[in-house]
């Protein structure tokens, strides 16, 4: 008997259709991918199945038997579990309060927090996390938070676990902690459901593989050891990727320098030179320097030695002189610093610059509206209405609106850090090539990112750093993961 089958699951909102007949059947003691771009429907199959939203056709059966979940606190009394990559925490509440939302354990008209604990911390060290459940969880890192939040599920000890980007803020280590989770979990005859973007982590984890494109099942439950990496990523897009094509800056134009740019205990003596109309990728471990040299670049961290010159000749004293003079930094945590999340599209992505449209002192609205609309166009966000909220849209999207939002201002350098970190093949692929648009008008790009593929993919130089250092600059043939990873790693090509 299946674990879980959705049949012929359709659902549209207003007049875009999200899931039109989609299928996914699942196995007991099975971890099975579910695939897709950014729009592809994942999202709105597993609200179907957690019962945040009422599907307009199709049938839901759990063990069996039909179902149809009012609410997602249903559906985790029946045994079904989800993890949302965007984590739903109080940052206000202590861990214990975190684990167990609306169903607390009492004893009489109080909490038995007792219970609670008795329950909670054998899973919290399961998942690697030895820490006083008693302590707020705004106190912890993301890739902690992200844990509770698996802890979270793991709890209520489902039948089915929807994991939906599980490893995108986790490190190596925690990272293979949870996998090695999932495994037991699969002893246990649980059903698991696993949405990532990482493709390789896919083929060394899961059974089977679903794939969705515009709403429909393209491919369904097929074993994994049938698949390669290129028939999933035809399946996702209908066409292969293509290959990279790399370019060097243009002739004459205007660079980004650091000379002997110097942080204490994180940069020591870098030199860098990015010219307008290449993509230059920085890579290192956590900790090596790639990271700090962007702030330093952005203006929100100073050196303390040595100098850095924008293309204008300027020198970024602070944040906002550095986007004055022409700097755009895009964070890859579009939902804590990139996003208003409640805010419309529009609005997302005048917020840098509304002055220049403005007249007689006050925002002229329909200007701001119709310019966002060109930009969202241009950035290809879907569904194309700036007056949706920014917070609706899936991962891929909002990073798109993040884009638009510093394309607004006409920047003359675009430094990116991990732009693409939850988003899927199809909108990276996108990213990618907007990134090499802005490039050839001339910009400066500057690409900080930890998957090695985005560097391969997408960077026309990768320079790597190694203990606050740049130890290597890759260029050509040597633009390859394993040397990019070897270098990191040991300082040394």
């Amino acid at each position: 008997m299946h674990a879980l089958t959705a049949q012929g699951i359709t659902k549209a909102y207003g007049g875009v259709t999200a899931l039109a007949g989609a299928d996914l059947t699942l196995r007991p003691g099975s971890v099975h991918a579910l695939l897709g771009e950014n729009g592809a429907g994942k999202s709105t199959l597993i609200k179907v199945i957690t019962g945040a939203v009422t599907p307009d056709a199709g049938t839901l059966r759990l063990a069996g038997a039909e179902v149809a979940f009012a609410s997602t606190a249903q559906a985790a009394t029946n045994g079904v579990a989800v993890v949302s990559q965007e984590l739903n925490l109080f940052p206000d509440l202590d861990v214990l309060a975190n684990l167990y939302p609306m169903r607390e354990p009492t004893r009489g008209p109080l909490l038995d927090r007792g219970t609670m604990a008795e329950r909670a911390v054998p899973v919290l060290k399961q998942l690697g996390l030895d820490i006083d459940p008693r302590v707020k969880l705004g106190s912890l890192s993301l890739a902690q938070r992200q844990l509770v939040e698996i802890a979270k599920a793991l709890i209520v000890q489902p039948r089915v676990l929807i994991l939906d980007e599980p490893t995108s803020a986790l490190d190596k280590d925690s990272s293979a902690r949870l996998l090695d989770i999932l495994r037991v979990l699969r002893d246990r005859e649980v059903a698991v459901v696993f949405v990532s973007h990482i493709l390789e982590e896919v083929m060394n984890l899961c059974d089977e593989i679903t794939v969705l494109r515009e709403g429909r099942t393209v491919l369904d439950a097929q074993p994994r050891a049938d698949l390669t990496i290129g028939d999933i990523v035809h399946a996702m897009l209908g066409q292969d990727l293509p290959t990279p094509v790399r370019t060097t800056g243009k002739p004459n134009a205007a660079k980004l320098e650091l000379r002997e740019v110097s942080v204490p205990d994180r940069l020591t003596k870098v030199d860098l030179t990015c010219a307008g109309g290449e993509i230059v990728g920085l890579a290192g471990l956590a900790g090596s320097g790639h990271t700090t040299a962007l702030e330093v670049i952005a203006g929100i961290r100073r050196p303390s030695h040595g100098a850095v010159t924008l293309p204008g000749g300027g020198t970024p004293r602070d944040f906002r002189s550095a986007i004055a003079a022409g700097v755009a930094l895009v964070s890859g945590d579009r939902r804590r610093v990139g996003l208003m999340l409640d805010k419309p599209v529009w609005e997302n992505i005048a917020q840098v610059r509304p002055v220049a449209l403005a007249g007689a002192g006050l925002l002229r609205t329909g200007a701001l509206r119709e310019s966002a609309r060109e930009l969202a166009a241009r950035v290809r966000v879907q569904p194309p209405n700036v007056d949706a909220r920014a917070g609706l849209l899936s991962g891929g999207n909002q990073q798109k609106v993040v884009l638009a939002k510093w394309l607004a201002a006409d920047p003359s350098v675009l430094l990116l850090d991990d732009p693409t970190r939850g988003v899927d093949l199809g909108a990276r692929a996108e990213i990618h090539a907007l990134l090499r648009s802005v490039a050839d008008a001339g910009k400066v790009v500057v690409l900080c990112s930890t998957d090695l593929d985005e560097l391969v993919s997408a960077c026309d130089r990768v320079v790597v750093f190694h203990k606050g250092t740049v130890c290597a600059e890759l260029t050509g043939d040597r633009i390859d993961q394993h040397t990019i990873l070897h270098t990191m790693n040991t300082g040394a090509v």
